[in-house]
């Protein structure tokens, strides 16, 4: 029989990332505000927050800060709300592919919370008290922190030869 492998909520001496889009600020920061304190709650060793224009600038910063390799994950946050022109599309399809390229080529988990809405309200409903997408961000990044951990380590090489092979 194989194994399993699980992540739990437990962020005890874990080190995070949160990096966070100033555009949208009203949205973002509760965003932020939440996250940071699921994570303290959660017992987090230690939470840095690097501050961004906008979603689009995300990436890269978060590319840069996993590889440092002194955080466990690196949450991103963000809110990209739909205007009159296709610039919603390009920025929030851009933040998300730049995150996911972020944790694939970097091995660090990478946790995509930007919101992708149509209007203002449809942001206000998911940072409330009830609901709040920081909260649920910061829960995936120590999930995914503990599940990394778990997991065998990767043998350097090994994969490309046998794909080669």
């Amino acid at each position: 029989m194989g194994s399993e492998f699980h992540g739990n909520h437990d962020a005890s001496g874990l080190r995070f990332a949160i990096v966070v889009s100033r555009f949208n600020e009203e949205v973002t920061t509760k965003l932020l505000d939440e996250a940071q304190r699921t994570l303290a709650e959660r017992k987090a060793a230690d939470v840095d927050v690097a501050w961004v224009p906008g979603a689009f600038e995300i990436p890269p910063v978060a590319r840069r800060l996993a590889e440092t390799g002194r955080y466990d994950a690196i949450l991103c946050l963000g809110c990209v709300i739909k205007g009159e022109t296709a610039h919603f599309e390009y920025v929030a399809g851009e933040a998300a592919r730049g995150i996911a390229r972020a944790g694939y080529e970097t091995g660090v988990p990478v946790i995509f919370q930007v919101l992708a809405v149509y209007h203002a309200e449809q942001a206000a409903v998911r940072v409330t008290d009830k609901l709040n997408r920081g909260r649920e961000g910061a829960l995936a990044a120590i999930e995914m922190a503990r599940l990394v951990k778990r997991l065998p380590k990767a043998q350097r090489g090994r994969a490309r030869k046998s794909r080669s092979a």
